[in-house]
């Protein structure tokens, strides 16, 4: 189970919702070309935050994060990409996110984090009690402040789901 995110202009949001099968076919074609986080987050189309979804989820909610970046905030469409339906933060939620993230580093979202709770809330994949686990989350959360600022400044929607 892996989160993803794929940025899109306006008019390719309003032509994805229109034909989202078009849309996941376009993803793949991005995903190709890129390749999996191969590209630097600012110039990426696609991003990925691997099985740290859940995680970094859990860790936003926690700190109070004003957009819902791991699971998306708009009705994208009805049919299941993955591990459900995909969702959609249009260019303001893009905005607010990129910078909430730019004002957050990672060593503030985990102060006073205990990997026991992570165990105890059953936050995916079930491997907090090894060492370095909280680290290994911080590489797939870095990435999203330059993808999140790259798309605000491009006033870039960003498609959210998870496969």
């Amino acid at each position: 189970m892996n989160g993803e995110y794929l940025r899109l202009t306006v008019a390719e949001l309003e032509r994805a919702i229109e034909d989202p099968e078009r849309a996941f076919e376009h993803l793949e074609e991005v995903m190709e070309s890129d390749g999996v986080n191969d590209v630097a987050p600012a110039d990426a189309r696609q991003l990925t935050t691997h099985k740290a979804w859940h995680a970094v989820a859990f860790l936003l909610e926690r700190a109070g994060f004003p957009v819902d970046i791991v699971h998306g905030e708009q009705a994208f469409t009805d049919e299941d990409w993955g591990y459900g339906p995909a969702k959609y933060l249009d260019t303001d939620q893009v905005k607010l996110a990129a910078q909430a993230l730019a004002r957050l580093p990672f060593d503030d979202l985990v102060r006073d984090v205990d990997p026991a709770q992570l165990t105890s809330a059953q936050i995916y994949p079930q491997h907090w009690d090894e060492a370095g686990a909280l680290e290994w989350v911080r590489g797939w959360f870095d990435p999203l402040a330059p993808f999140f600022g790259a798309a605000a400044q491009a006033g870039e929607t960003v498609l959210v789901w998870l496969d």
